[in-house]
């Protein structure tokens, strides 16, 4: 009996160290969101002069929820700010060489933060008032958006158990696509065209002992588990940061642009 129970207690020890995590996160700290995809950063230089480049959205036209098995969720299941990794991304094309990207999601800020300027100036100043310059303008419209989501596409798991003692496994996989292209203004010629898909795992382990000892008078139970799920943020960006690769190679490819020979 001793020789069991001196087992379960190594299990115990062995679980704890096995499926915590080795520290918990400091709940103020913060810090500087990565590149997921280095690729981006690594493209060689066009030829030309950065492109100017507008985004005005990159909308969620899924309307997916965030899946629950109990209760109905009003929270979407991927981010309405998509734009703003697009964003990110098309400024680090090339180690910012490739793209110049406007302002255009909140114009109307803009617009009238230039229209307070103007006035103040016209007050102050009369007719011998600076005008300001001219807004950039874009030669291109980056559109798209997150197309589709798909829960639990793929789910499995495995376990074992001997004498009271196991150890188990499951897994879910969800898929989230996105798609980008490239708008000439001046002619509203879609360029091309690109969709990536990106996948998400979930995964849970977890390690379980019960056993009945002393004429089954007595019980011992153990329960330890892990749950991780990858952040559909993460997946976003990721899928994001592949397609605007994906964009300039497909231009390169079409001559709409050439990469600087190194």
């Amino acid at each position: 009996m001793k020789f069991i129970f001196t087992i379960i207690l190594a299990l115990m020890i062995t679980g704890c160290n096995t499926m915590r995590p080795g520290e918990l996160p400091e709940t103020d700290s913060a810090s500087i969101t990565p590149t997921v995809n280095r690729e981006i950063i690594n493209l060689p230089p066009p030829t030309t002069a950065p492109i100017s480049v507008a985004v005005y959205s990159f909308k969620d036209m899924t309307g997916q929820r965030k899946p629950s098995t109990q209760l109905s969720s009003f929270s979407t299941a991927v981010t309405q700010g998509a734009e703003s990794y697009l964003i990110r991304s098309l400024q680090e094309a090339g180690n910012r060489k490739w793209f110049t990207v406007v302002e255009r999601v909140n114009l109307d800020n803009l617009l009238k933060e230039r229209q307070m300027i103007k006035q103040s100036r016209e007050i102050y100043d009369g007719a011998n008032a600076v005008m300001l310059p001219p807004l950039t303008l874009a030669g291109v419209i980056i559109e798209g958006g997150i197309i589709d989501y798909n829960s639990n596409k793929l789910t499995g798991g495995t376990g074992a158990r001997w004498l009271g003692i196991g150890a188990q496994t499951a897994y879910t996989q969800d898929v989230v696509v996105i798609s980008l292209r490239p708008v000439s203004v001046q002619t509203g010629e879609i360029l091309t065209t690109t969709t990536v898909e990106k996948n998400l795992l979930s995964t849970s382990d977890g390690i379980t002992a019960l056993k009945f000892f002393n004429q089954s008078t007595r019980a011992f139970e153990y329960d330890s588990g892990r749950t991780f799920n990858e952040p559909v943020n993460y997946a976003i960006r990721s899928a994001i940061e592949t397609g605007v690769v994906e964009l300039i190679k497909n231009g390169e490819r079409l001559k709409l642009w050439e990469f600087k020979k190194q």
